[in-house]
C-alpha cells in the first residue's frame, strides 16, 4: 500500500466533504489551495477520485446500504463511498481496503468506526464488481432533474445522464494553420480519447491548439470574427474564446471579473503566441464601442456536468434567480456598448431555457434595433434540429452519443439595425 495513494484517497475524502456537506465547489477548494502540499500526480490522483465518485455516488450507495444499520457520519459514509467506486472501478481490494482502514483508524473522532469500514468494503470488494454495471446510470438530483425533463423531456434527460456518467473526453481547438493529435469533429474540434497529461501532448508546448469542448468553441464560430474587427470577449475567463478570436486576427479586448481567473488566461496568450488586451473589471460598468461583442454570461453551468459531477451535489437551484436577473442586465449593457450595424452572441453553459431561449425571446421583444442572425448559424457541423424557433442554437450532452457527447450549450446572434 504506498502512502501516496493514501494521501490521495484522504485528500479526496476531504474534498467530498466539502462538496456534499459544505455546498463547495470541486473549483472553488482547489482554488483555496486543497490539494496544494501534494505532489502533482497525486493531486491528479485526488481529483480523479473525487470526480468519480461524483459521478458513480449513487450505485456507490446502493451498494452500500446493503451493508449499513445507518447512515454513518459523512466523512467515514465518504470514505466508503470512494472504497466502493475504486473497488468496483477494479483496482485490488487489499490496497484499497487496507488504506480507507488506516484513513478512518487516523481519526481521533471517527477511529472507533475501522472495523466497520473493513467489513463493509470487504463485503463491497465481493459482491461490488459484479453489481455495478447492472445497476441504472445515476440520475440528477429531483431539483435539476426535474425542471429538465419539463424542458426537454424524460427521453432526452436520461442521454444527458449517460454523458454525465460516462465523463467527457478532451476537445482541443487548433490555431489556423497548426496541427493537434485526436480526431476531427464535424464542427472544427479535435478530440482526443484517454488524453492523459495535456501538457504531453504534442503541440502543447508550441502553442499549436488549447483545450475548450467543442460546445464551448462553437459561439466564436457562430460570431465569425473578421481580422481588424475590435470584438470584446465579456467574460472572458478561463479564455478559450479570447484565443480564438485572437487566432481569427480581431483586435481583442478580454473582461473578466476575475484578476485570479484572468492568469490563465494571460498564460495561454503566451503559450499561443496570440495578443489580447486583457482587463480586470466588473462587465456592468465597462465603456467602449466595438465592431462585436461575445457576451459569455455567468450561469448555472448545468451544461457541464459532464466534466463537473460535484455540481449537482455543492448547488440546490437557489441561486438562480438572480443569475437569470444578471443575465438580463449584462445583455443590456452588452447591447449599449455595440455599434450601430454590428452583431452580439449571447451564451450560457445552461440546459435551463430561461437562461437562453427565454433570456433572447425577452431582449427581442425589448429591443426594437434588435433582431436574430439565424444565418449565422449556417456552419459546419450544426444540425437543423439544433436550432430553436427564436432562432438559437440549442446543445446539449446527449446530442454525438456515439462520439462521447458535448456540453450543453445556448448560442444566440443578435444583430444591431445600422
Amino acid at each position: 500500500m504506498s502512502d501516496n495513494a493514501t494521501a490521495a484517497r484522504r485528500s479526496a475524502i476531504y474534498l467530498l466533504d466539502q462538496i456534499l456537506g459544505e455546498g463547495r465547489l470541486l473549483s472553488e477548494c482547489l482554488a483555496a489551495g486543497a490539494l496544494d502540499r501534494l505532489a502533482p500526480e497525486d493531486r491528479a490522483r485526488a481529483q480523479r477520485l473525487t470526480l468519480e465518485t461524483l459521478r458513480g455516488l449513487e450505485r456507490a450507495d446502493r451498494l452500500l446500504d446493503n451493508h449499513l444499520n445507518r447512515t454513518p457520519s459523512l466523512t467515514v459514509h465518504n470514505a466508503l463511498r470512494l472504497g466502493a467506486v475504486e473497488l468496483c472501478h477494479g483496482e485490488a481490494a487489499h490496497g484499497v481496503v487496507n488504506s480507507m482502514v488506516e484513513i478512518v483508524a487516523r481519526s481521533r473522532k471517527h477511529g472507533r468506526l475501522k472495523g466497520l469500514v473493513n467489513a463493509v468494503l470487504r463485503k463491497v470488494a465481493a459482491e461490488g464488481p459484479g453489481a455495478w454495471p447492472k445497476m441504472r446510470v445515476p440520475r440528477l438530483p429531483d431539483w435539476l432533474r426535474d425542471p429538465l425533463v419539463m424542458a426537454w423531456g424524460a427521453e432526452a434527460v436520461a442521454g444527458m445522464e449517460q454523458a454525465h456518467f460516462a465523463a467527457a473526453p478532451l476537445d482541443l481547438t487548433v490555431k489556423p494553420g497548426a496541427d493537434a493529435p485526436g480526431q476531427a469533429l464535424p464542427t472544427g474540434s479535435m478530440r482526443v480519447l484517454d488524453a492523459g497529461q495535456v501538457s504531453a501532448l504534442s503541440g502543447y508546448n508550441s502553442g499549436d491548439w488549447w483545450v475548450q469542448d467543442a460546445a464551448a468553441a462553437m459561439p466564436v464560430r457562430v460570431l465569425a470574427p473578421q481580422a481588424g474587427e475590435r470584438i470584446l470577449d465579456l467574460c472572458a475567463a478561463p479564455g478559450g474564446k479570447t484565443l480564438q478570436l485572437a487566432a481569427a486576427g480581431a483586435e481583442v479586448t478580454a473582461l473578466d471579473i476575475s484578476e485570479q481567473r484572468l492568469e490563465r488566461v494571460r498564460e495561454n496568450l503566451t503559450r499561443t503566441s496570440l495578443e489580447a488586451t486583457v482587463i480586470a473589471g466588473d462587465a456592468l460598468e465597462h465603456q467602449g464601442q466595438y465592431d462585436a461583442i461575445l457576451l459569455d454570461a455567468p450561469c448555472s453551468a448545468t451544461g457541464t456536468i459532464r466534466r463537473h459531477p460535484d455540481l449537482p451535489f455543492a448547488k440546490d437551484g437557489s441561486e438562480f434567480g438572480g443569475l437569470i436577473e444578471l443575465q438580463t442586465q449584462m445583455l443590456a449593457h452588452a447591447w449599449s456598448l455595440l455599434k450601430p450595424g454590428g452583431r452580439l452572441v449571447y451564451c450560457t453553459c445552461s440546459l435551463l431555457p430561461d437562461e437562453g431561449e427565454v433570456q433572447v425571446e425577452e431582449a427581442l421583444d425589448m429591443y426594437p434595433d434588435m433582431s436574430v442572425d439565424r444565418d449565422a448559424l449556417s456552419i459546419d457541423g450544426v444540425e437543423p434540429d439544433w436550432i430553436t424557433k427564436e432562432g438559437g442554437l440549442r446543445l446539449r450532452p446527449d446530442y454525438w452519443p456515439d462520439r462521447g457527447g458535448m456540453d450543453g450549450f445556448y448560442i444566440a446572434c443578435l444583430n444591431k439595425s445600422a
